[in-house]
């Protein structure tokens, strides 16, 4: 049903350009006409639009900065820009929690050595908003409703379907300190460098043969080795180092990994 607007406050609205996949096609435009209720606050009014607060960086009333509980009133015009890259955030470095849809993301990143939460089951929104509060996580999600509970640490939209830009988006974004192959893909554990023999009634018969260095998570002890997936995700961690890594040092230098064992993925990541 349409809101009746007739008689209310209006304001023109300016959306930055990044922000329009949120809103209306009819809002995209250089200036939106919008009706307010002159007692809502502007960061309802964003979000009326289809815009989560967690894309909105500065916002702007008649060229001045205000905050989203600035009450707008009639014929004020209010700009509001997309968050600034790469963002800060209250507690950094920035750990992660990521919904049950984003399982190839979370083990991207752990595989990155970022401190990355994940939930393979559907616990809900009340409690994923929770547990980024309680654990001081930001909240990765393509659910707006989500990024809008306001108990949740800190939020971030995912914009792409594709893996390979959700990393892209989240490393850009976000920026947090990469420190490959040190967290178990699994249950985001540490890494540590293990002797072949701890390891042998782990393996099967064909790895014992064909393998020497392991590694071993130590929160889940899932075992991990060079085996035939190494080489695509070596490429993932080369690509993400090239593009977000620290600046090179001296040539050859170690990279902070705990031994050879820890660049070791074995089963799929």
């Amino acid at each position: 049903m349409r809101r009746n607007t007739e008689g209310l406050p209006r304001i023109s609205v300016r959306i930055a350009p990044e922000l329009h996949v949120f809103v209306a096609a009819e809002r995209r435009g250089a200036v939106a006409e919008v009706a307010t209720d002159g007692a809502s606050s502007l960061g309802h009014v964003v979000e009326s639009l289809g815009i989560p607060l967690t894309e909105v960086g500065r916002l702007r009333v008649d060229g001045r900065e205000v905050s989203v509980g600035h009450v707008p009133g009639a014929g004020e015009e209010v700009a509001v820009e997309a968050v600034r890259r790469p963002q800060q955030i209250p507690d950094p470095p920035p750990r992660f929690l990521l919904d049950v849809h984003l399982g190839t993301l979370a083990r991207r990143l752990r595989l990155l050595g970022v401190d990355t939460a994940y939930e393979n089951e559907d616990i809900g929104d009340p409690a994923l908003a929770r547990r980024s509060a309680q654990e001081r996580r930001v909240m990765l999600s393509r659910d707006r409703g989500l990024l809008r509970r306001r108990e949740i640490f800190a939020g971030g939209y995912v914009y792409s379907d594709r893996p390979e830009e959700q990393l892209r988006d989240v490393l850009g974004r976000f920026a947090p300190p990469l420190a490959p192959w040190t967290r178990c893909v699994a249950c985001n554990g540490t890494l540590a460098a293990a002797d072949k023999d701890t390891v042998r009634d782990r393996l099967r018969d064909g790895t014992q043969k064909s393998y020497d260095v392991f590694a071993r998570c130590t929160a889940c002890e899932r075992v991990y080795w060079k085996g035939a997936h190494h080489a695509h995700l070596e490429a993932v961690v080369e690509w993400a180092m090239r593009e977000y890594g620290p600046a090179p040092t001296v040539p050859g230098e170690a990279s902070g990994v705990p031994g050879e064992a820890s660049g070791v993925p074995g089963p799929a990541a």
